[in-house]
């Protein structure tokens, strides 16, 4: 479903003809009518594709469940009643998609965006089990406890792979292109332009931008940035009503601040989109921001973070346990690791480098040596050839990088051993890049937040490209997952860091 900049083109007033000036911008009362937003067919049929596979996971781990474990049981006494075990396991699967059904767990908001997703099947799997054992218990019904264990087991584990798998699937599309939400961007050029390159970077976002609205200037027939067709604000309303737009997206403030945008809700009820505004609170997620409407007075509540308490403390029995668990499933593959790189040069096993931990405390990082022994006096005389971006070094084809030390990188074997700096607690399984001391030297302002949290093994600056991310992109990163880390966000990362090693994107 591609679709080009026609799409702006198409208004209802031809560009150029009568223009009124960009801060013209009126309720017509006449086009006011109850619809809603526009659904793109590529939402439709992936909802169904979703229904789907989630009946055909749920009701072969229900089946499958009863055919291990319960079988014996041709029937099921339910108040008194016998009732055929086909009855009751149709009764499960209905109760379960009824529940996924009920918290919205396929809401094209919560797609390949974040761990909504897997949170409501989460919350929709726990209430369908509740709601199967209250039933059971009530009416007397004799169901063996692993049967519905294993069902649910099983199914949410299904749930789960097959979500992330489509998950997956709808990324690559939108990379490519398609199942995209064409957008018209509202704002100044100064607010417009990244809002831009944001969208356009980011796909899962899912917005495909097919025209600009500029609120500081009424640009000229024919004017592009980045391709992409300008208009002045008083053009927006007949452009959103093309029947192919589905979203205004405010990039910035308006002329007459809070009352302009309301107006601008008002002027789109009858064009069947969507107004999409970005928190005005920088790097803060959903979970942190609570509104709280008072007899017409909107009142939004930012909830501060948090660096202590119960989940700070769980955050810290996870690394252990998973620190733990990979020492010792990998150490086999630890072992050939440390003697491939003995023989390759017979230099040291281990790199060890000062690196800067949770509120600037020095700690030794550990990480499978993959450069020459003098590598670290060589750096000099590469400083010219650098590719990094801000503070960091980096540089695509390092000489210093050995045979070995080629494939340890491509694979993120060298990182490994900092397993052990999270059993002992000195860094995090998930987190910040772990810096080092003199780009810590080099940082100003709000950089510094990155250190109020333990570096991690991996992170959202690593599942999102590693190396090939700008300066800026890394430090955006960084303060988001400190400002907005959960312990479902961790697990989601650590999903995601298995692909992306696969990938090998950004690994050098």
């Amino acid at each position: 479903m591609v679709v080009d900049h026609e799409v702006t083109t198409r208004g209802r007033r031809a560009p150029g003809a009568g223009r009124p000036t960009p801060h013209a911008l009126r309720w017509d009362p006449a086009r006011t009518y109850t619809r809603g937003p526009r659904r793109p067919a590529w939402v439709v049929r992936f909802r169904a594709l979703l229904l789907v596979s989630d009946t055909v996971v749920v009701t072969t781990a229900t089946v499958a469940a009863w055919w291990w474990w319960g079988r014996r049981d041709p029937a099921v006494t339910f108040f008194g009643v016998e009732v055929p075990t086909s009855a009751w396991l149709a009764g499960v699967v209905a109760v379960w998609l009824l529940a996924l059904a009920a918290v919205r767990s396929r809401s094209e908001r919560i797609l390949a965006v974040g761990v909504t997703e897997q949170q409501r099947v989460l919350n929709a799997s726990v209430f369908a089990l509740g709601s199967v054992m209250s039933a059971a218990f009530l009416g007397y019904a004799a169901i063996a406890r692993d049967t519905l264990a294993g069902a649910f087991g099983i199914g949410l584990l299904g749930l789960m792979a097959m979500r992330l798998t489509w998950r997956h699937r709808l990324i690559t599309w939108r990379a490519a292109g398609r199942c995209k939400r064409n957008a018209l961007l509202v704002g100044p050029r100064r607010d417009v332009v990244p809002m831009l390159h944001d969208l356009r970077r980011n796909h899962r976002a899912g917005f495909r931008v097919v025209g600009i609205a500029l609120t500081d200037a009424d640009p000229e027939p024919g004017t592009r940035i980045d391709d992409v067709e300008t208009f002045g604000l008083g053009e927006l309303v007949d452009r959103a009503h093309h029947p192919r737009v589905t979203t205004v997206v405010l990039a910035g403030d308006l002329p007459g601040g809070r009352g302009q945008i309301r107006r601008l809700g008002w002027s789109l009820e009858g064009a069947a989109t969507e107004l999409v505004l970005p928190s005005s609170v920088t790097y803060v997620a959903g979970p942190r921001i609570h509104l709280r409407p008072v007899e017409g007075m909107p009142l939004v509540h930012l909830s501060l973070p948090t660096y202590t308490g119960v989940a700070y403390a769980a955050k810290r029995v996870v690394d252990v346990v998973v620190s733990s668990a990979a020492l010792v499933l990998l150490s086999p593959l630890l072992l050939a690791v440390a003697v491939a790189i003995k023989l390759d040069d017979g230099g040291p096993v281990l790199f060890r480098q000062q690196r800067v931990g949770n509120h600037e405390q020095l700690f030794t990082m550990l990480k499978f040596r993959t450069m020459v022994v003098d590598a670290e006096t060589r750096l000099t005389a590469l400083q010219q050839a650098n590719q990094g971006a801000g503070v960091l070094f980096k540089l695509q084809d390092d000489p210093r990088v050995t045979r070995v030390g080629h494939v340890l990188r491509a694979w993120s074997l060298d990182e490994l051993p900092q397993f052990l700096n999270a059993f002992v607690g000195t860094m995090s399984v998930v987190g910040p890049r772990p810096p080092l001391p003199r780009e810590v030297a080099r940082y100003d302002g709000d950089v510094h937040r990155r250190l109020l949290s333990k570096p991690g093994i991996t992170g959202l600056w690593q599942v999102s490209g590693r190396s090939d991310l700008s300066w800026e992109e890394s430090v955006q990163l960084d303060l988001s997952y400190v400002e907005n880390w959960s312990l479902s966000g961790d697990l989601m990362i650590i999903l995601r860091t298995f692909r992306c090693v696969l990938a090998r994107a950004g690994a050098y």
